[in-house]
């Protein structure tokens, strides 16, 4: 993910600190340069041999330290860093970088860094209520600093309240929004909607289906890390929500419907990948709940069809993609839908392939457009997407 990307972490004196080593690993797995920077105070909390084992680089402390290479390092650093964060971050540090104070290894590589600069505070909660350091983040953000917000909860001073900094995972979000990938969507507005929707038969029992919402999520995620502004309308899912991407919770096709259409007018990409449960009434009529008294006759379902209101709806240059689930004849069903649902482009895939459908972490889709037809061959969701992604951006 991260191969040829060079990131600095800055370290202060703060408990938090420990975290910094976890992040790095994570880092370093996904093949970044990492480079460790930090103050005095913070050598209290964790050993720089730590970082050094974690990155095969000298971790830096002292600004003028002899055992060097021929360069003046925090220049150097500097221009060779695609990010920097500096986490944790303590008042001290963040006023320092407020104001343009160089006087140690860290803040002098700052006020040198011309990539992105992400700060994560950490600190006691009153130290970070004061308003000078809220004048101090204020001024960052300014001076186009990203201030990644701290989390509230026990802090290890013994108080509750706002200045934990967030975990190594958050840490590891952020610096990948920033550089995982090119910002080639980025102004676009993309709606993509995911997971299964549920239809109640009672207060108990309800009629759904076996989508997971991988492939919508994985749509979201692609499409945020590539600089979109993305709205996820999902039903329910185990899945955590990706990061830095709108979500709206709905449970059944109507909810979705509903959602879909408040939030399609002002997007430039509509991606309808969820599986409704929209059933004909025919369908639903036939079918019967098994009960000790007898039989409870499933109630009628008339659900609306989203993605043809959609492309009946749609606006000039706006992009409609749906995707098509298939048994039989699906290039044939596939290119009818995409006509008569007056979409752009339709996603087909056969349920019976091989590392198809629901569930899988994998897919086998094939892009059908006025154009052209193009089968891809297995791939992992987060492919498939940018492939999506891809075709879109194109079309």
């Amino acid at each position: 993910m991260f191969t040829g990307k060079t990131i600095v972490l800055g370290v202060t004196g703060s408990i938090a600190a420990y975290k910094i080593a976890n992040l790095t690993s994570m880092l370093v797995k996904q093949h970044a340069d990492v480079h460790v920077i930090m103050t005095k105070n913070a050598t209290n909390f964790i050993n720089p041999i730590t970082f050094e084992t974690l990155t095969n680089h000298k971790c830096l402390v002292e600004t003028f330290d002899r055992n060097f290479q021929f360069h003046v390092a925090h220049v150097s650093l500097a221009q060779q860093a695609d990010l920097m964060l500096i986490a944790p971050a303590s008042a001290n540090i963040i006023a320092k970088l407020a104001h343009g104070i160089a006087d140690d290894m860290l803040s002098t590589t700052a006020l040198a860094c011309t990539a992105p600069i992400l700060v994560s505070p950490a600190m006691n909660t009153r130290m970070y209520e004061n308003p000078i350091t809220q004048d101090n983040i204020a001024t960052l953000r300014k001076y186009n600093f990203t201030v990644i917000e701290p989390d509230t909860g026990f802090l290890a001073c013994r108080d509750t309240g706002a200045g934990k900094m967030p975990s190594e995972e958050v840490l590891f979000s952020y610096i990948e929004k920033n550089i995982a990938c090119e910002k080639d969507l980025a102004g676009k507005r993309i709606l993509v909607t995911a997971g299964p929707t549920q239809e109640a038969i009672d207060p108990v029992r309800f009629i759904s289906n076996h989508s997971t919402g991988k492939m919508g999520y994985a749509i979201a995620k692609r499409a945020m890390l590539r600089g979109a502004k993305v709205t996820l309308i999902s039903g329910k899912t185990s899945l955590q929500p990706p990061a830095f991407v709108d979500v709206v919770p709905i449970v059944s096709a109507q909810d979705m419907y509903d959602a879909v259409m408040k939030y399609a007018p002002e997007q430039d990409i509509i991606i309808k990948s969820a599986a409704v449960a929209d059933y004909t009434p025919a369908q639903v009529a036939s079918e019967k709940v098994k009960k000790k008294e007898g039989e409870l006759s499933i109630p009628l379902l008339r659900t609306k069809d989203i993605l043809a209101n959609l492309g009946a709806q749609k606006k000039a240059g706006q992009i409609l993609c749906g995707f098509s689930m298939e048994t039989e004849n699906m290039l044939e069903n596939s290119r009818k839908k995409l006509e008569k649902k007056n979409a752009d482009l339709i996603v087909a895939n056969n349920l019976k392939d091989t590392g198809a459908g629901f569930g899988t972490d994998t897919n086998v889709v094939t892009f059908i457009s006025e154009e052209e037809t193009r089968e891809l061959p297995m791939l992992s969701k987060e492919e498939v997407a940018d492939a999506l992604l891809d075709c879109l951006l194109h079309l």
